[in-house]
């Protein structure tokens, strides 16, 4: 294998991989203007693609030169060309439930919840499972936890479990308690909290570590259902430009499915998977070593992921200090420390990346901790590019951490405007101020942010993620100058982060992220120019093409 000096790794890497294209472009787009996120912030005005690399990029002159009697002429029409979009943490399988199972994003009321369960419940055959996803007390009137009762009455015959937006904490209606065993005596698991009423029995609401006292009832889905959820998802992550997800938790048998429907062709998003499983279940993939390109980089598995602790909407984030608004709780450890330090340590030996999810300011301390012992444990571990997922709430004290341990910041833009209306009542405005989502003061300090949507949880589309990192507003332009305004990135930053910082966090930015010679074709054709229209038309705007590969995998009608 042809190996380069590090200084000269962008180079060689570009040689070597621009070698394998055909040297006549396949396909040309003109007539654009294209943002390549470049190291110089490269403007062109069209690109050509040989096969599945980007040939050249430079002027409409210099590029229209290049056609063969067999390029094909793609005018766009002085629309905006950017790079492939990464989302650099979501659920591929999650996104595909959710477009099968009740969606409940949006609900202004539990009674609302309980409506679209009761019509569901009306063609289900007695008995069988009922599962949903979206529902979030805090949009309510009475932002109070529910409990089943309501539920139990819609669907007496029917076991019922709805998953929070956040997917750290559920509700379940009688029936499913009952087949699931769940009663007065049950206790608190590790890393798990039963909420119950004041007569002890539990309420339906089972908090991280105790969802699967519940959802280890459910029935597994079969091979077919995986992939049509798979299939669902990729459609999807077309239709919005994402042409690269980092899949934060899979197992093999998804990783599996993934190959297959790779291989037939079917899916056409670059897959990059994070493995999650007991350290037991994760030995084998260990032993193999990292996957780094299955069928031309379309998929590889070269990491895992771990939680570390709760969400800050369910009072499962590990917090320093108490909750604002529950001082009897700091939050939950969902993972033994001891678990997620063996896990850390048999990965960076094995080759893998660590991404531990961390929201709470408790948690990434001790995640900080972790990574700063493992890197003087392990020689070399440091190159693996360790990530804290979510990153949400940090202490002053561990902001800097980040650029010194080299340790990746991968967040979620729409988290902080989802969160603002009710993030200041969870931990104060002073915390809030301090550390909470400060994109600004991890970017002052030399980190590295990833961008992405953490879907299901928040809506796919990565221009909604874009908005919300440059204005912290949300779709309806509030707060007025935007929630702790200071902390906004500018627009080259945040499309950075979804393109060539999302695959710098991947180990890919010698195939992707930027728009360069040599590099895979992958690449949205946008219908506004989001680097300059107001920030209320980047709402508006929509994918025209998404190319992956030189290969059309979407086209708006």
């Amino acid at each position: 294998m042809a190996r380069c000096v590090a200084v000269s790794l962008a180079v060689c890497s570009i040689t070597i991989l621009g070698a394998q294209a055909p040297a006549t472009p396949t396909l040309i787009l003109h007539n654009a203007r294209i943002y390549t996120v470049d190291a110089r912030h490269t403007i062109a005005d069209a690109v050509a693609i040989a096969g599945d690399r980007i040939a050249r990029v430079g002027t409409e002159a210099e590029i229209l030169g290049l056609k063969g009697p067999s390029t094909r002429l793609v005018d766009v029409r002085g629309a905006t060309i950017v790079p492939g979009l990464h989302d650099a943490h979501g659920h591929v399988v999650g996104l595909g439930a959710s477009l099968q199972d009740i969606d409940l994003k949006g609900t202004r009321s539990f009674e609302e919840v309980v409506g679209r369960v009761r019509r569901h419940v009306a063609s289900a055959r007695a008995g069988e499972w009922i599962v949903g996803r979206g529902w979030d007390q805090n949009d309510w009137p009475e932002r109070d936890w529910p409990t089943h009762d309501l539920l139990s009455a819609a669907a007496p015959d029917n076991p019922v479990y709805l998953t929070r937006v956040d997917g750290h904490a559920g509700l379940a209606n009688r029936r499913a308690m009952d087949t699931a065993g769940l009663g007065r005596s049950t206790a608190n698991p590790p890393g798990g909290r039963i909420l119950r009423s004041a007569d002890g029995q539990p309420t339906g609401v089972v908090i991280d570590g105790a969802q699967s006292l519940i959802t280890s009832a459910i029935p597994r889905i079969g091979r077919e259902q995986l992939e049509d959820q798979i299939r669902l998802a990729d459609r999807e992550l077309r239709r919005v430009g994402i042409t690269t997800v980092h899949d934060a938790g899979a197992d093999g048998e998804t990783v599996d499915a993934y190959k297959r429907l790779i291989e037939a062709g079917t899916i056409k998003t670059r897959l990059y998977v994070m493995l999650r499983g007991t350290l037991r279940e994760l030995a084998p993939f260990f032993a193999r070593g990292p996957l780094t390109d299955f069928s031309r980089h379309r998929l590889a598995v070269r990491a895992i992921k771990i939680y570390a602790d709760g969400a800050l909407g369910s009072r499962g984030a590990a917090l320093l200090e108490p909750y604002s608004d529950e001082p009897t709780t700091s939050g939950l450890l969902t993972t033994p420390p001891e678990e997620v330090y063996a896990q850390t340590v048999a990965a960076a030996k094995a080759g893998f990346q660590v991404g531990i999810h961390a929201i709470g300011d408790r948690a990434n301390r001790q995640v900080m901790d972790l990574f700063e012992r493992v890197q003087k444990e392990v020689p070399g571990s440091r190159s693996l590019r360790m990530r804290i997922e979510h990153a949400q709430i940090l202490d002053a004290a561990e902001i800097p951490r980040f650029a010194r341990l080299g340790v990746i910041a991968s967040m979620q833009p729409t988290h902080a405007t989802s969160d603002m209306p009710w993030a200041a009542a969870r931990i104060g405005n002073a915390r809030v101020e301090e550390g909470a989502y400060v994109w600004r003061k991890l970017l002052d300090s030399g980190a590295v942010i990833a961008s992405g949507s953490d879907f299901p949880v928040e809506d796919v589309n990565p221009l909604l993620g874009f908005y919300a990192a440059i204005t912290r507003q949300d779709a309806a332009g509030n707060p007025p100058g935007g929630w702790t305004a200071r902390q906004r990135m500018t627009r080259e930053e945040a499309l950075a982060s979804f393109t060539r910082q999302a695959a710098y966090a991947a180990h890919a930015e010698t195939l992707t992220g930027t728009i360069e010679a040599g590099k895979l074709a992958d690449m949205v054709v946008l219908s506004s120019d989001i680097m300059r229209v107001s920030p209320r038309d980047i709402l508006t705007t929509t994918v025209r093409m998404t190319i992956v590969g030189g290969e059309t995998v979407y086209q708006s009608p």
